[in-house]
This record gives C-alpha cells, structure tokens and sequence, in this order.
C-alpha cells in the first residue's frame, strides 16, 4: 500500500457525500422507549464496519447469526429499527459446524443459503462488510475496487452484496451512511487492517496497514461524519492474543508433545520457517504462555509433529521449498520446519501489538477531536482474557472464556463473536451511549440470547487437537 500512499491522502480529501435517503426494515420490532434516550436520538441508526459488524460467525454469513449482530441488538434495546444483508441459513458458504464429538471434528457445510432482500430500495442501515479495511470505508463501491481486490487481486463479493451499487449507485460505506440523514452512527473499522496480517502469520499481507495511512483513513471516515453534523460513537481494535485463532493451538502443542524425550536429540523446541527463510524455535514455555502463537490452522498439521511429510505444501498446492527436506521430522527439524504461515512468532506478536497499540490510540485521539465516544473493545477482551485463568467471566449468570468452542464467546472460526459475544459487544457500546447521551437504554440480557453452538456431552479432540480438515478456512474472512 505504500506505493499509492499519496493517492490515499489526495483521495481522502476528494471523497463525496450524498444526501438523505430514506430506508425501510423488516428486521427488527421496535419496541417505544419512552423516556430512556436521553439526547441520544437513534431514530436512524447506521453501523459501518466489518465482519464484526454484519454478525459474521463461523465462516460465513447467515441470518440465524445476523439478527443477533451488536447493531440489531442495539436498535432492538433503544427502539428503532434497521436492515441489512439478509442472508438464508447455512449462510454464503463455507459455515463451520461440529461433524462429531468424539473426537471432536468440524467440517464444512457443502449447503449454502441465499441473499433474500437485495431488492430493498435503499441502502441497508448495517453496512458492515465482511473482509473490508479502513481504506473500503472511504474508497471501495464494489467487488473489484476494494482493498483485496486492488493489493492483492482477490476481489470480495461481499461489496457487491452489501452496496448493491449496481442497482443503487451511492457509492461507498461511508457515502450510503450518510446519504440515509442518519441520526447516530456506530464506527468499528481497522480490525481487519492488522488481523490478515496476523492470521496469515505475517505472510500476506507482510505488514500491518502503516500507521501514517491509517491514521488518515480514520481520520477521513471521521471528518466526513463531523462534517455531515451526524453523531456517532466508535470501538477500537482488540489485541490478537485474545482470539482463539491465536491461543488454541500453540498450548496443546507444548501440553502434549514430550519435549524430555526430544532434548535428548538435540531438539528445544518448534522448529519453524521465519519471514525471511531463517530458522526459529519455539520453545515449550513460549508457546504455553503466547511468546509465540500458533495459528487456528495449524491444528490440522500439529497431530504430525515428528513426522516425516510434507503433508501441508500437498495441501494448498505449494511447491516445496528450496531447501526443505521432507524426509526429515516435521516441525522438529531444520530442513523440514514448521510452515511460517501457520505460527506468529515473537517478532510478529510485536508488530502486530504494536498496530493495535497505534490504531488504538489514533481512534482515541480522532474521536476526541470529533467529540466522539470511543467503546473500548479491547479492554473488554483483554479482560476476559485474563478472566480465563481465575474461573471466568459472568454475564448475566453465564460464564465466558475465549477459548475455543467451550469457552461460549467465540464461533467456530475461532475470530468472530458467538450471538452471546455479540451480545456482550452491544452491552459494551449502550453503556458508552448511556454515559455519553445521558440516556437509559436497558441492556441486554445475555442469558436470553440463544447460543450460537449445538453439542451435547463431553468434547474430546484427538491427540489433545480438534480436528480441522484444511479446507474449513478456505472461505473465512474477517
């Protein structure tokens, strides 16, 4: 992205608005809340972002998930109403579920579902866009403009779905907000920009979205919001080391492999391929404690540790590298090393932190300027996070942790947030509206939201892995 940095800043300052336009939904029964709103006025309501926003779970896009993303929670607590993408279950394909228990195995739903209100004529109130960055908020109208379209040649249908411009013609994420006269607006973007960085293990794209970029994209989506005299109120970026695609894999590697036997030949820990093709090693105590994080993928590669293979370049159809032998013990050996796409390590947990770090205090610094509120998202799960290791964290009578599948606050993609964890997310940005706005809207009650998860009985993996075939994330975006 360097190499059309300066387009960027002149793009930013270039962008157009459009004027109101009127939606209508058959998503939520608004419930009146007479005397609870305060000086929040939610009676056209916008969400921008991501997955996160559109209530993304799994894999895929279903309406079973969506109507329990945070921005229809949110509308259905303050009274109003809002549409979105509808999408019929199983989803746009690809959604994870649980083939068996015992041991535990996830496969890929070969069904999928269909979009079922594309016709609606105006734009949907949930804008958020599985897959986009920063950048898409202000520039991408379609499939082969946005981000992965025009840096890494993969177009995202997705845009096409979600702005219907074919039909529509109003443009961007931001354009479509604001030509619908929103009264508030809810803002959560940049994850994207350093989590495909940290789930390809720092491979594709190489680096984090630059943080000079960044902040004028922030700032851009921010200023046109200001400028259009709207409210909002935005979220900043969570830190990776608190997703199960991170944190599942790596402690079982360490739990379960006897690292005794293996000193005795020489061997200290996970040999893996760096960026760069040198060589690295994880010891056991890095990867039980998150100094090097092993990616959700890896779980299908982990059970052949020691192995003699080159099982996970047949796979994705790679070419085995110069100077790897598969002759030699998988993961244990320097010539036939852990892949680098499967394993963020130390080097790479800095950069990425310290993105976050960076996005996060250029999101707190844009929205004071803009008098915006800020929902501090990471903090929430960072929290959590920590909560794990003392008995967990309760809601509403429940008790979360973010590990993967039993912990109850995550999908089966081991990113997205379950409905309980959706619910979790709207509870955190009505209680900054409540402050910010002077108003009372009841929170939701998390034990009232049905989970996201169907299993029955006592989960075991094999070998200490869930068992993930490849192709489960072949479909996944963030």
């Amino acid at each position: 992205m360097k190499k059309i940095f300066l387009s960027i800043l002149i793009l930013i300052a270039a962008v157009l608005f459009f004027n109101a336009c009127e939606d209508r939904s058959d998503l939520t029964a608004p419930v009146p809340l007479n005397g609870k709103s305060g000086n929040a006025d939610l009676t056209k309501y916008v969400a921008i972002g991501n997955s996160l926003t559109a209530g993304y779970q799994s894999g895929t896009l279903f309406y079973s998930a969506q109507i329990y993303s945070f921005p229809y929670l949110i509308a259905q607590q303050t009274g109003v109403e809002i549409a979105g993408l509808k999408v019929s279950d199983p989803g746009l394909g690809g959604r994870l579920e649980i083939k068996s228990l015992s041991p535990f195995t996830l496969y890929t739903n070969p069904n999928a579902g269909s979009p079922i209100n594309l016709t609606l004529p105006a734009p949907y109130q949930n804008l958020g866009i599985p897959g986009a960055l920063a950048y898409d908020v202000l520039f991408a109208t379609n499939k082969d403009n946005c981000a992965s379209a025009v840096f890494a040649g993969t177009p995202n249908p997705y845009f096409d779905l979600v702005l219907r411009n074919s039909a529509l013609n109003l443009g961007t994420q931001l354009d479509q907000a604001l030509a619908q006269n929103p009264t508030f607006i809810t803002l959560w973007i940049g994850n994207n920009d350093v989590l495909g960085y940290a789930t390809s293990g720092g491979t594709a794209p190489s680096a984090p979205t630059n943080t000079i970029q960044f902040q004028q994209l922030f700032g851009g989506i921010c200023n046109g919001i200001a400028q259009a005299g709207k409210e909002a109120v935005v979220a900043n970026i969570t830190n990776v080391s608190a997703i199960p695609f991170f944190t599942t894999v790596g402690p079982q590697i360490a739990l379960s492999t006897p690292w005794y036997l293996l000193a005795s030949q020489g061997v200290v820990g996970l040999v893996y391929q760096k960026t760069g093709g040198t060589i690295g090693v994880a010891d056991s105590a890095s990867l039980l404690t998150g100094g090097n994080l092993v990616t959700l993928r890896g779980s299908s590669y982990a059970p052949l540790l020691g192995q003699t293979t080159g099982k996970f370049y047949r796979d994705n159809g790679l070419t085995i590298p110069s100077g790897v032998d598969t002759t030699k013990p998988f993961g244990f050996h320097p010539q036939n090393p852990w892949p680098n796409a499967l394993i963020l390590d130390s080097d790479e947990i800095q950069i990425a932190n310290q993105a976050v770090a960076d996005y996060n205090n250029i999101i707190a610094a844009t929205a004071a300027n803009f008098n915006f509120a800020v929902v501090d998202i990471n903090s929430v799960f960072n929290q959590i996070r920590a909560n794990d290791f003392t008995g967990g964290t309760v809601y509403n009578g429940i008790t979360f942790r973010t590990t993967f599948v039993t912990g109850g606050l995550f999908s089966l993609d081991g990113v997205h947030p379950t409905n309980q964890g959706q619910a979790i997310i709207a509870n955190e940005f009505l209680k900054v509206i409540n402050s910010k706005y002077n108003a009372q809207f009841p929170l939701v009650d998390v034990s009232s939201i049905p989970g996201s998860l169907i299993f029955a009985g006592k989960i075991s993996y094999q070998n200490g892995y869930p068992i993930l075939p490849p192709e489960v994330f072949e479909h996944l975006l963030f």
